[in-house]
Protein backbone atom coordinates (compact mmCIF):
# COMPACT_ATOMS: atom_id res chain seq x y z
CA UNK A 1 0.00 0.00 0.00
CA UNK A 2 3.03 1.96 0.68
CA UNK A 3 3.52 4.60 -2.50
CA UNK A 4 0.36 5.81 -2.59
CA UNK A 5 -0.25 9.64 -3.11
CA UNK A 6 -1.92 11.89 -0.33
CA UNK A 7 -2.09 15.31 0.23
CA UNK A 8 -2.30 17.13 3.36
CA UNK A 9 -4.28 20.27 4.05
CA UNK A 10 -4.03 22.36 7.01
CA UNK A 11 -2.98 25.94 8.05
CA UNK A 12 -0.68 25.53 11.08
CA UNK A 13 2.63 23.83 9.18
CA UNK A 14 3.38 22.22 12.37
CA UNK A 15 0.80 20.12 11.93
CA UNK A 16 1.68 18.97 8.31
CA UNK A 17 5.07 18.64 9.77
CA UNK A 18 3.92 16.29 12.33
CA UNK A 19 1.83 14.04 9.55
CA UNK A 20 3.94 14.35 6.65
CA UNK A 21 6.43 12.47 8.69
CA UNK A 22 4.65 10.01 9.77
CA UNK A 23 3.05 9.06 6.19
CA UNK A 24 6.17 9.21 4.56
CA UNK A 25 7.67 6.82 7.34
CA UNK A 26 4.86 4.55 6.07
CA UNK A 27 6.20 4.78 2.15
CA UNK A 28 3.57 7.09 1.17
CA UNK A 29 4.21 10.18 -1.60
CA UNK A 30 2.72 12.89 0.67
CA UNK A 31 2.03 16.86 -0.49
CA UNK A 32 0.78 19.98 1.21
CA UNK A 33 -0.89 22.45 1.16
CA UNK A 34 -1.67 25.04 3.69
CA UNK A 35 -5.21 26.86 2.47
CA UNK A 36 -7.64 25.04 0.02
CA UNK A 37 -6.86 27.00 -3.27
CA UNK A 38 -3.93 25.91 -3.35
CA UNK A 39 -4.85 22.54 -2.62
CA UNK A 40 -6.86 22.38 -5.60
CA UNK A 41 -3.76 23.24 -7.36
CA UNK A 42 -1.74 20.88 -5.79
CA UNK A 43 -4.32 18.29 -6.59
CA UNK A 44 -4.76 18.88 -10.32
CA UNK A 45 -1.48 18.27 -10.75
CA UNK A 46 -0.49 15.80 -8.43
CA UNK A 47 -3.88 13.55 -8.47
CA UNK A 48 -3.49 12.03 -5.19
CA UNK A 49 -5.28 8.78 -4.08
CA UNK A 50 -6.20 10.77 -0.69
CA UNK A 51 -6.73 14.05 0.43
CA UNK A 52 -6.50 14.80 4.05
CA UNK A 53 -8.48 18.14 5.06
CA UNK A 54 -8.91 20.68 7.81
CA UNK A 55 -12.24 22.70 7.76
CA UNK A 56 -10.98 25.55 9.68
CA UNK A 57 -8.85 27.65 7.13
CA UNK A 58 -8.36 30.79 5.67
CA UNK A 59 -9.26 32.34 2.09
CA UNK A 60 -10.85 28.74 1.56
CA UNK A 61 -12.91 26.32 4.35
CA UNK A 62 -12.37 22.82 3.92
CA UNK A 63 -16.34 22.24 3.53
CA UNK A 64 -16.19 24.44 0.03
CA UNK A 65 -12.81 22.84 -1.07
CA UNK A 66 -14.30 19.14 -0.55
CA UNK A 67 -16.79 20.72 -2.52
CA UNK A 68 -14.62 21.70 -5.68
CA UNK A 69 -12.64 19.41 -4.86
CA UNK A 70 -15.45 16.67 -6.11
CA UNK A 71 -16.42 18.73 -9.23
CA UNK A 72 -13.30 18.36 -10.72
CA UNK A 73 -13.21 15.69 -13.10
CA UNK A 74 -10.27 13.86 -12.15
CA UNK A 75 -10.87 14.36 -8.77
CA UNK A 76 -14.39 13.30 -8.44
CA UNK A 77 -13.51 9.68 -6.62
CA UNK A 78 -10.62 10.89 -4.78
CA UNK A 79 -10.51 9.78 -1.20
CA UNK A 80 -11.28 12.54 0.61
CA UNK A 81 -10.87 12.67 4.81
CA UNK A 82 -11.51 15.59 7.35
CA UNK A 83 -8.56 15.81 9.85
CA UNK A 84 -9.99 18.19 12.30
CA UNK A 85 -10.78 19.63 15.84
CA UNK A 86 -14.40 20.01 15.55
CA UNK A 87 -16.20 16.93 16.21
CA UNK A 88 -19.85 18.17 16.31
CA UNK A 89 -22.82 15.94 14.74
CA UNK A 90 -23.57 18.34 12.43
CA UNK A 91 -19.62 19.61 11.52
CA UNK A 92 -19.60 15.98 10.44
CA UNK A 93 -22.93 15.50 8.40
CA UNK A 94 -21.95 19.01 6.58
CA UNK A 95 -18.28 17.01 5.97
CA UNK A 96 -20.07 13.40 4.38
CA UNK A 97 -22.50 16.15 2.89
CA UNK A 98 -19.79 18.11 1.09
CA UNK A 99 -18.63 14.74 -0.01
CA UNK A 100 -15.85 13.49 2.46
CA UNK A 101 -15.34 9.82 2.74
CA UNK A 102 -14.17 9.80 6.72
CA UNK A 103 -13.97 12.35 9.31
CA UNK A 104 -11.26 12.25 11.72
CA UNK A 105 -11.16 13.77 15.25
CA UNK A 106 -8.09 15.91 16.68
CA UNK A 107 -6.28 14.97 18.39
CA UNK A 108 -5.05 11.53 17.39
CA UNK A 109 -2.16 10.01 17.91
CA UNK A 110 0.39 9.25 15.05
CA UNK A 111 -0.22 5.52 15.17
CA UNK A 112 -4.16 5.50 14.79
CA UNK A 113 -4.20 8.04 11.94
CA UNK A 114 -2.06 5.37 9.89
CA UNK A 115 -4.35 3.01 10.29
CA UNK A 116 -7.33 4.63 9.91
CA UNK A 117 -5.68 6.30 6.41
CA UNK A 118 -4.39 2.26 5.02
CA UNK A 119 -8.13 1.63 5.88
CA UNK A 120 -9.50 4.28 3.90
CA UNK A 121 -6.29 3.60 1.02
CA UNK A 122 -8.26 -0.24 0.83
CA UNK A 123 -10.78 1.05 -1.02
CA UNK A 124 -8.64 1.70 -3.95
CA UNK A 125 -8.22 -1.87 -3.90
CA UNK A 126 -11.74 -3.08 -3.33
CA UNK A 127 -12.68 -0.43 -6.29
CA UNK A 128 -10.67 -3.11 -8.62
CA UNK A 129 -13.37 -5.65 -8.03
CA UNK A 130 -15.45 -6.10 -11.25
CA UNK A 131 -18.84 -4.26 -10.74
CA UNK A 132 -21.06 -7.52 -11.27
CA UNK A 133 -19.08 -9.10 -8.13
CA UNK A 134 -17.96 -8.01 -4.63
CA UNK A 135 -16.05 -9.99 -1.90
CA UNK A 136 -14.44 -9.28 1.75
CA UNK A 137 -14.54 -10.54 4.87
CA UNK A 138 -15.32 -14.26 3.33
CA UNK A 139 -18.69 -12.38 2.40
CA UNK A 140 -19.24 -12.58 -1.82
CA UNK A 141 -22.37 -11.11 -3.80
CA UNK A 142 -23.08 -12.07 -7.36
CA UNK A 143 -25.72 -8.90 -8.36
CA UNK A 144 -26.51 -11.25 -11.72
CA UNK A 145 -27.37 -13.88 -10.06
CA UNK A 146 -28.64 -12.42 -6.73
CA UNK A 147 -26.69 -14.27 -4.55
CA UNK A 148 -25.19 -13.76 -1.57
CA UNK A 149 -22.60 -16.46 -0.20
CA UNK A 150 -20.86 -16.14 3.27
CA UNK A 151 -18.13 -18.71 3.87
CA UNK A 152 -19.31 -20.44 0.93
CA UNK A 153 -22.73 -20.96 2.37
CA UNK A 154 -25.44 -19.91 0.04
CA UNK A 155 -27.52 -17.55 1.53
CA UNK A 156 -31.20 -16.21 0.61
CA UNK A 157 -31.97 -12.33 1.47
CA UNK A 158 -34.80 -10.66 0.81
CA UNK A 159 -34.20 -7.95 -2.42
CA UNK A 160 -34.02 -4.63 -0.31
CA UNK A 161 -31.43 -6.86 2.29
CA UNK A 162 -29.66 -7.78 -0.78
CA UNK A 163 -29.22 -3.97 -2.42
CA UNK A 164 -28.43 -2.56 0.57
CA UNK A 165 -25.16 -4.86 1.38
CA UNK A 166 -24.79 -4.39 -2.42
CA UNK A 167 -24.52 -0.64 -1.87
CA UNK A 168 -22.54 -1.15 1.18
CA UNK A 169 -19.89 -3.04 -0.24
CA UNK A 170 -19.65 -1.78 -3.19
CA UNK A 171 -16.99 0.84 -1.41
CA UNK A 172 -16.07 -1.03 2.05
CA UNK A 173 -15.63 1.77 4.39
CA UNK A 174 -17.55 4.44 3.08
CA UNK A 175 -19.73 6.33 4.98
CA UNK A 176 -23.32 5.97 3.20
CA UNK A 177 -25.48 8.77 4.49
CA UNK A 178 -29.40 7.61 4.97
CA UNK A 179 -30.34 9.72 2.37
CA UNK A 180 -28.35 8.09 -0.16
CA UNK A 181 -29.02 4.45 0.94
CA UNK A 182 -32.79 5.55 0.85
CA UNK A 183 -32.24 7.16 -2.51
CA UNK A 184 -30.00 3.97 -4.17
CA UNK A 185 -32.08 1.00 -1.84
CA UNK A 186 -35.54 2.88 -2.25
CA UNK A 187 -35.77 5.53 -4.63
CA UNK A 188 -37.27 8.94 -4.49
CA UNK A 189 -40.64 7.28 -4.93
CA UNK A 190 -40.80 5.72 -2.04
CA UNK A 191 -41.59 7.32 1.05
CA UNK A 192 -40.34 4.95 3.94
CA UNK A 193 -38.79 6.25 7.32
CA UNK A 194 -35.45 6.29 8.80
CA UNK A 195 -36.13 3.12 11.60
CA UNK A 196 -36.80 0.96 7.77
CA UNK A 197 -32.62 1.01 7.66
CA UNK A 198 -32.39 0.04 11.11
CA UNK A 199 -34.32 -2.67 10.70
CA UNK A 200 -32.48 -3.84 7.70
CA UNK A 201 -29.51 -3.12 8.69
CA UNK A 202 -30.34 -5.24 12.03
CA UNK A 203 -31.19 -8.13 9.77
CA UNK A 204 -27.94 -8.01 7.72
CA UNK A 205 -26.05 -8.15 11.14
CA UNK A 206 -27.99 -11.50 12.07
CA UNK A 207 -27.59 -12.97 9.24
CA UNK A 208 -23.93 -12.04 8.47
CA UNK A 209 -22.49 -10.85 11.73
CA UNK A 210 -22.89 -8.02 13.49
CA UNK A 211 -19.05 -7.10 12.95
CA UNK A 212 -19.03 -5.91 9.73
CA UNK A 213 -21.55 -3.10 9.54
CA UNK A 214 -20.61 -0.19 11.94
CA UNK A 215 -23.27 2.74 12.40
CA UNK A 216 -22.21 6.64 12.21
CA UNK A 217 -24.04 8.51 14.43
CA UNK A 218 -26.90 10.99 13.16
CA UNK A 219 -25.02 10.27 9.87
CA UNK A 220 -25.58 6.71 8.20
CA UNK A 221 -23.80 3.43 7.74
CA UNK A 222 -20.65 1.68 6.51
CA UNK A 223 -19.06 -1.28 5.79
CA UNK A 224 -16.81 -2.66 7.82
CA UNK A 225 -12.80 -3.34 6.01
Amino acid sequence: MGGNKILLVDDEQDILDLVSYNLKKEGFEVYTALNGRTAIEVAEKALPDLIILDVMMPEMDGMETCAQLREHPNLSKTLIAFLTARGEDYSQIAGFDAGADDYITKPIKPRVLISRVKALLRRLESDKLDAKTASLHGISIDKDRYVVLKDGEELNLPKKEFELLALLLSQPGRVYTREVILSSVWGNDVVVGDRTIDVHIRKLREKLGDEYFKTVKGVGYKFET
